[in-house]
């Protein structure tokens, strides 16, 4: 089986925290991923949002875009509403051949909230669930019908978090509700990405690879940190530099024969953490370890 190596921006620029690496021009950011050795990259805010300005610059420097982040507020907003909201970034993903778009669940979300520690993230009542998985069914199927899958990302502090409310979501959504798994986030949330895997490599469309620091994920959790304060503490790196074996875990990619996107996303404040020092251990790390669990890589 095949799999293609991508990277996510966010660790030059961070679009919840602009702050941080705001003086990183997209050409720095495009050249480094592409120097670092991915293929593709995920969108970000400083991301032309029309295709015939956008394009171009990815292929100057031999990028595909391999899908980006759309938040959703399906408890809020009906299915067409959403839908609605979100046609432009679709249809620019459309334009740019994406394989799909990371969709997630963000009403009263506190992932950028920096007083709100994550013990008091908000949670779904029986009337949300059954509202939240009516609605994301029917925006799938919108989706669908325009050929762009919809990818959910299980997230520290949005309602979907911990790898039973994942489970629940997949099995009580249709087949046009794909996936994806973020290595990370499912540590984070104290779950299992390998049971995930297997049950799951159906619905299962792409895959992120954020690697954790141990000490400071204990350190997060013994203090019940907000989540913007997990991370500025330096909770996530890039697979090879954290705690994860991702050996088991690309086993059992390759067991269930997965063929797609590896995304290396780590957000880490770039004036602590080089985004071209650490692109590079990703990559090496990931492409390494994929190839001996074989994997081939597509260049």
């Amino acid at each position: 089986m095949s799999i293609k190596l991508g990277v996510a921006p966010i660790a030059w620029s961070n679009d919840d925290m602009p702050e941080l690496g705001r003086e990183t021009t997209l050409e720095q950011c495009l050249n480094e991923a592409s120097q670092a050795g991915f293929t593709g990259i995920e969108s970000g805010s400083k991301f032309p949002k029309k295709s015939n300005e956008l394009l171009p610059k990815l292929q100057k420097v031999n990028l595909e875009l391999c899908s980006g982040w759309y938040g959703a507020q399906l408890l809020r907003n009906n299915a067409k509403d959403e839908f609605s909201l979100m046609k432009d970034q679709l249809r620019l993903f459309k334009d740019c051949k994406s394989p799909c778009m990371v969709f997630a669940e963000i009403t009263n979300s506190i992932q950028g909230d920096p007083n709100t520690p994550l013990s008091k993230r908000p949670k779904l009542s029986k009337d949300d669930w059954d509202k939240l998985i009516s609605r994301i069914n029917e925006i799938s199927k919108m989706m669908a019908d325009e050929n762009m899958p919809l990818a959910y990302h299980h997230h520290m502090g949005t309602v979907i978090e911990t790898e039973s409310e994942t489970k629940r979501l997949m099995e009580s959504t249709i087949d046009s509700v794909k996936l994806l798994i973020d290595t990370g986030h499912m540590l984070f949330a104290q779950g299992n990405s390998i049971n995930l895997v297997k049950d799951f490599s159906d619905k299962l469309i792409h895959v992120h690879c954020k690697d954790i620091r141990k000490e400071v994920l204990v350190k997060s959790l013994k203090n019940d940190s907000t989540f913007r304060q997990a991370f500025l503490d330096g909770a996530f790196t890039v697979p090879g530099d954290g705690c994860i074996d991702y050996k088991p875990f690309l086993k059992s990619l390759k067991d269930k024969n997965y063929s797609g996107w590896l995304v290396v996303e780590a957000e880490q404040d770039p004036a602590k953490a080089n985004p071209f020092k650490y692109a590079k251990i990703g990559y090496n790390y990931l492409s390494k370890t994929a190839k001996a669990c074989g994997f081939e890589i597509v260049s």
